[in-house]
């Protein structure tokens, strides 16, 4: 939740003279800190890999084996090229949405410029891989399947696109805002004991808005590689 005192909130001074709002400083610097735990826990399990995995290494093969095995139920076997990205983008947000249960952090997809960061990566990654998968015949998925109609399809096509930014960027933010906003009312009105049926339910609230992002990305992307009709 929104916390008072925040874990780097030293943060906020560093990045003044950008005039960066407290907010947004403050998910700046709960992102950074993320990616570093993220390469410090990657490193550590693939260390010492073993091929009989235990631990750590056993943890992490079980996500990105789960991670995998949904793209390739989603996308197919052609849709393994994108594991990385979508596995990251699982992960980080995952994490960036779990954070915020711990007492003096703060979770950055509780702030619009996260999502809408993560929202317009997917969205480019779309129609990089289009134009790259077809060429100049992607331009056909925007013309719908009657070529009278190809002058009103296309506007409302393109209208559709960006609106998956906007669908992307508001579906994570709101929900994480909103369950922060909950978290920081009943902590105000109860401490300690009404909000921890609260804090139970935000940790499934972050596993299924990761879930969602990541879901909403394979089939974005699938749509980008199949035949326009």
């Amino acid at each position: 939740m929104v916390h008072p005192l925040l874990f780097l909130q030293f943060f906020r001074e560093l990045l003044a003279p950008l005039h960066i709002s407290a907010g947004s400083a403050d998910a700046i610097a709960y992102t950074w800190l993320i990616m570093i735990l993220l390469l410090i826990v990657s490193k550590l399990a693939t260390s010492s890999l073993k091929s009989v995995p235990s631990g750590l290494q056993n943890f992490m093969e079980v996500i990105i084996g789960g991670i995998e095995n949904m793209l390739v139920e989603t996308m197919g076997e052609h849709g393994k090229p994108f594991f990385p990205l979508i596995a990251t983008l699982a992960i980080f947000i995952l994490v960036s949405n779990l954070i915020g249960l711990v007492p003096g952090f703060f979770p950055p997809t509780a702030n619009i410029n996260t999502t809408a960061a993560c929202a317009v990566i997917v969205f480019v990654m779309t129609h990089v891989v289009g134009i790259k998968h077809h060429g100049a015949a992607y331009v056909k998925h925007f013309m719908g399947p009657i070529i009278w109609l190809a002058p009103m399809m296309f506007f409302i096509e393109v209208i559709g696109h960006l609106s998956r930014v906007v669908s992307l960027t508001l579906r994570l933010f709101g929900n994480m805002n909103g369950h922060e906003l909950v978290l920081m009312i009943f902590f105000g009105l109860a401490p300690f004991i009404v909000p921890m049926p609260m804090m139970l339910m935000g940790v499934l609230v972050s596993f299924i808005q990761a879930f969602v992002f990541m879901l909403l990305a394979m089939i974005y992307i699938q749509g980008s590689l199949e035949h326009a009709h």
